[in-house]
């Protein structure tokens, strides 16, 4: 494929280019790398990526680069992808691979079925540039991500987050792949949406980012020389020096105007490349201003129709533009600008009516293509700016439906909106026609959009907005808006107001005659009078809207219903026959068709289970909830976004963390924002590991725009977090705030806030006791009390039922909990509280069981069982080993040591491992760790684990401290420990 070639030499980019080779070796010998290549507007991004990439191909590299555009606020879905991909749809040695992957072809506008699942595309695409990399080094770019669309950034973020760049299982080769990105620094602003993903993927380990920083005086000097063949005046020189700041495409730009004789060096950059521009023949401006028009890049038939030249004028004026490199020939008889910003200050300079009848002709031109649908966001762009408003409308629809085909959600939407904007421009004669075109349906489609693509607070707005444009005459669509927003009022946690608009609904349609959007009105009242506490209400209509789905035979609805009684009747879904209620109701929706029933039920199949404490049942329903979510394409819908954080919690739960990490890891890539919580589970496992960015990670959920679930895992993390460090002030201020805001309309306050509160308490015993040591009587009273309040809040929370009935095993773990470290806070270590908390964590959290186990050793301690101490503290260990969680290790070890209980164990046992049994031998020989390590054949750092490893077991300050024990509890000869 060719290579773009450069007529100048490269200076002051060795260090760059040295790093980037050094990128490609590595991914050539199989060690998938990536690399973000930043910098400024001009700064010479696109010639390092041209440098980089002549050498990849000189190396026998596959080089594949796809271009982002700036089409304002018009998205076209995959923009760089689809460029790729038909690059190498043009090049019959990769037909077989294309075959292989015909989802992939589809971004082509191949077939005619629809991409409605974007994980399909997104592992397609993976699959086709791995199976690339195994016939050759493949080196893939993509410029200009500033510009990307959303679903771009969404599969970029796939391909480098999930498995492409990752080393192959065992120790085969690994995938010979590397990936530049560029991007303009100066262009992300605070809000970007670039910015996020930038920072999320600098974290990955197989991505280093690059800055190509402006050049030095020195080196732009040396440039400017070496640009220009006649020699310029030294003062020319210097004053181009200064006003570049280091940018070699502006002194490029600059030096190229010095050749029209000009006495002065312009003082803006527009002005600098109107100069050159200007330098053309008149033909030849006409041809750029009209390519301006087009974009980055143009194809030659479309731009011989918009500037309707003869075809030999047509390539003199473009191998004049050529030759003052102000454009450059592509593949696929294209032509783009060399640079964006000479594209851009060309645009400028056009009037407003030349602009706008260049437009309109390029609308025309595409639209007399014959490919509507791939062509339907240019149209859209290219109309709205010709102020054919009209064609942007019908154009906006064709792209929304374009966009939704492709499984690009957020982009359908934006389309949808910019119709939206249109519609009260256009006369009514003039809009489509034909079902589901009026302004409230397509709102609602918005809205539908919207929350496919995790914007629920958007989703909210949108239908808020039907709300408004509806006429109450219209009984069932009136209806209809009302509790679409009640259901996406319940997505964003606005409780209360979402039963305000179901009721509405209700009343707006009557029950008789019978019929589907009262059923559905009824189904949709049912979910909001529970969450509200209104369960008799909800029964009610449960069973009246049941009776009516069975009478017209609205099976979807009908499975809906058979969910929510299985949750409101006797038991809940936690008792065998609401169980076999929703089993009926998945068979019921699948049967009908209706996916998001569907994964209700299977959501409420396994939370039941986990609430019943069967797990492992619980991840089977998991599993088999998400692959549904997958193949119908929802899996950033509500239900499949709680399943994953369910999966991930069931997975914390079991002790399978490195499972847990690896899932959050796995799932990241294709969670929308406000999916974030999904990864909760894994943050607390990096809060029990003692990650250090753990704080750093949490904060977005903490202080993004609210949601429910966000905010629970935020307070859960950080409260905790706080105790950890031991800042009580703090951990109760978490605590209250994470309260307050996940308290309902109603004021009922959260299941969460046993566990909270039973968090903070940690803290504030640990702040009571060390009082109770020896501190101020008066801040110790405030402590107390203060342990006081949270215990009897948490007692509040765990007893609030109406039939006086506690929560489930979890909120009566957490309480027993609670209850210990209010003992230990107001009288201090209790061997009673702590043993019945231990108690009530065995069949659920491993990890908190061996927190309780350690405040139970501590107070065993107390009370001079050494023997039970002893028994509790290993308990505790064993588990931390396990789980690594290595805070909890380090405090179990300090006690072990201060408490010498390493002593207690049984006559003639052994707590080491026969790896540490064979590196006592060599310490007590008085070996150096690496002296251990070479005897061993192991690394010097692995024994000096193990080293420190045999210290805490035995409860020993120092090597010759743990010789001297070993020997007293015969665990080496007296040979030995004298050597």
């Amino acid at each position: 494929m060719p290579q773009p070639s450069f007529s100048t030499p490269l200076i002051g980019r060795n260090p760059e280019l040295a790093r980037l080779a050094g990128v490609l070796e590595r991914a050539r010998a199989g060690d998938a790398r990536a690399v973000l290549v930043a910098g400024d507007a001009g700064v010479g991004k696109t010639r390092v990526l041209g440098e980089a990439a002549g050498l990849a191909a000189a190396a026998g590299t596959t080089v594949l680069t796809g271009h982002c555009v700036d089409l304002g606020d018009v998205g076209l879905p995959y923009l760089p992808f689809t460029e790729i991909v038909g690059t190498l749809a043009a090049d019959e040695r990769f037909a077989d691979v294309l075959a292989a992957h015909p989802v992939v072809g589809r971004l082509l506008g191949g077939g005619t079925d629809a991409v409605q699942d974007r994980l399909r595309l997104f592992e397609g695409v993976a699959g086709l540039l791995t199976d690339l990399a195994e016939r050759a080094p493949v080196l893939l770019v993509v410029e200009d991500l500033h510009w990307a669309d959303q679903s771009s950034r969404d599969l970029l973020r796939f391909l480098l987050s999930r498995g492409t760049l990752q080393r192959a299982a065992g120790g085969a080769p690994g995938r010979r792949l590397a990936v530049l990105a560029s991007y303009r620094a100066d262009d992300l602003h605070r809000r970007h949406p670039l910015r996020p993903l930038l920072a999320e993927l600098v974290r990955l380990p197989a991505v280093e980012r690059l800055e190509v920083r402006p050049l030095a005086d020195v080196e732009v000097t040396e440039l400017v020389r070496a640009v220009q063949d006649r020699p310029l005046p030294d003062s020319t020189v210097r004053r181009i020096v200064e006003r570049a700041e280091g940018n070699a495409f502006y002194a490029e730009e600059l030096v190229a105007a010095t050749d029209g004789g000009g006495d002065g060096v312009p003082s803006a950059l527009a002005d600098v490349l109107l100069i050159r521009f200007e330098q053309l023949s008149d033909t030849a401006q006409q041809v750029l201003r009209t390519a301006a028009v087009a974009g980055r890049r143009v194809e030659h038939d479309l731009l011989r129709g918009a500037v309707g030249l003869p075809e030999d004028e047509l390539e003199a004026a473009l191998r004049e533009a050529v030759g003052r490199q102000l454009l450059l020939p592509g593949d696929g008889d294209t032509y783009a600008f060399r640079h964006a910003l000479a594209r851009e200050a060309v645009y400028a300079d056009l009037l407003p009516g030349e602009r706008a009848r260049l437009h309109g002709t390029f609308a025309r031109l595409l639209a007399g293509r014959g490919r509507s649908r791939e062509t339907a966001a240019e149209r859209a762009h290219h109309s709205r700016e010709s102020h054919d408003l009209a064609a942007a409308l019908a154009a906006s629809l064709e792209a929304a439906e374009h966009a939704h085909q492709l499984g690009a959600p957020a982009e359908e939407l934006r389309h949808l909106e910019t119709a939206l904007d249109l519609w009260a421009s256009v006369e009514p004669s003039a809009r489509p026609s034909g079902e589901g075109t009026d302004r409230v349906t397509l709102t609602l489609r918005a809205s539908a959009a919207a929350a496919h693509a995790g914007a629920a607070h958007r989703a909210v707005a949108l239908t808020r907005s039907a709300l408004a444009g509806v006429q109450d005459s219209d009984h069932e669509l009136a209806a209809r808006v009302r509790y679409t927003l009640a259901g996406n009022l319940l997505g964003v946690d606005s409780l209360t107001a979402a039963f305000s608009y179901s009721s509405e609904a209700l009343a707006l349609i009557p029950a008789d005659p019978p019929s589907r959007t009262w059923v559905w009105a009824a189904a949709t009242h049912v979910l909001a009078a529970r969450q509200v506490g209104e369960n008799k209400t909800a029964l009610r209509v449960a069973r009246q809207a049941l009776a009516v789905a069975e009478r017209l035979q609205v099976p979807d609805a009908r499975a809906d219903l058979l969910i929510s009684l299985a949750i409101l009747e006797s038991g809940g879904r936690t008792t065998p026959e609401g169980r076999a209620r929703l089993r009926e109701a998945r068979d019921a929706a699948r049967g009908a068709g209706n996916a998001p029933v569907e994964l209700r039920a299977l959501f409420n199949l396994a939370i039941g289970c986990f609430e019943s404490g069967e797990l492992e049942e619980s991840v089977s329903w998991l599993r088999e909830g998400l692959e549904r979510a997958r193949r119908a394409g929802l899996s950033s819908s509500p239900y499949p976004l709680e399943m994953r954080y369910l999966h991930l919690l069931v997975l914390y739960t079991l002790g399978r963390w490195d499972e847990c990490a690896a899932c959050a890891a796995e799932d990241a890539p294709v969670l929308p924002a406000a999916g974030a919580f999904a990864a909760g589970p894994a943050l607390y496992v990096a809060l029990a590991r003692g990650d250090a960015d753990v704080v750093e990670r949490t904060r977005p959920l903490a202080e993004g725009p609210f949601d429910w679930m966000g905010r629970l895992v935020a307070s859960i993390v950080l409260t905790d977090e706080a105790a950890l460090r031991g800042d009580p002030e703090a951990a109760v201020a978490r605590m209250r705030t994470g309260v307050a805001d996940l308290t309902d309309d109603a004021g009922a306050l959260p299941d969460a806030t046993v566990r909270l509160a039973a968090l903070a308490l940690a803290a504030v015993a640990d702040r009571a006791a060390a009082l109770r040591a020896g501190g101020d009587a008066e801040e110790l009273r405030h402590w107390t009390d203060t342990a006081t309040e949270l215990v009897e809040l948490a007692r509040t929370t765990a007893h609030r039922g109406a039939d006086g009935s506690s929560q489930g095993p979890e909120g009566r773990a957490w309480l027993a909990r609670a209850e210990a470290e209010w003992t230990r806070a107001v009288s201090g270590p209790d061997a009673g509280p702590w043993a019945a908390a231990v108690e009530a964590f065995a069949s659920g959290d491993g990890y908190e069981r061996a927190r309780c186990r350690l405040r139970l050793a501590e107070a065993l301690l107390v009370a001079d069982d050494r023997e039970g101490a002893a028994a509790e503290a290993a308990e505790a260990r064993r588990t931390a080993v396990r789980l690594g969680a290595a805070p909890l290790l380090e405090r179990v070890d300090a006690l072990i040591r201060r408490g010498r209980l390493a002593e207690q164990r049984a006559p003639g046992s052994s707590p080491l491992t026969a790896r540490e049994q064979d590196v006592l031998r060599l310490l007590a020989a008085g070996r150096s760790n690496r002296q251990i390590g070479e005897e061993l054949f192991i690394a010097g750092k692995t024994a000096s684990v193990h080293v420190s490893n045999i210290l805490a077991k035995l409860g020993a300050t120092s090597r010759t401290e743990a010789v001297a024990i070993a020997y007293r509890e015969g665990l080496i000869g007296r040979e030995e420990a004298v050597g």
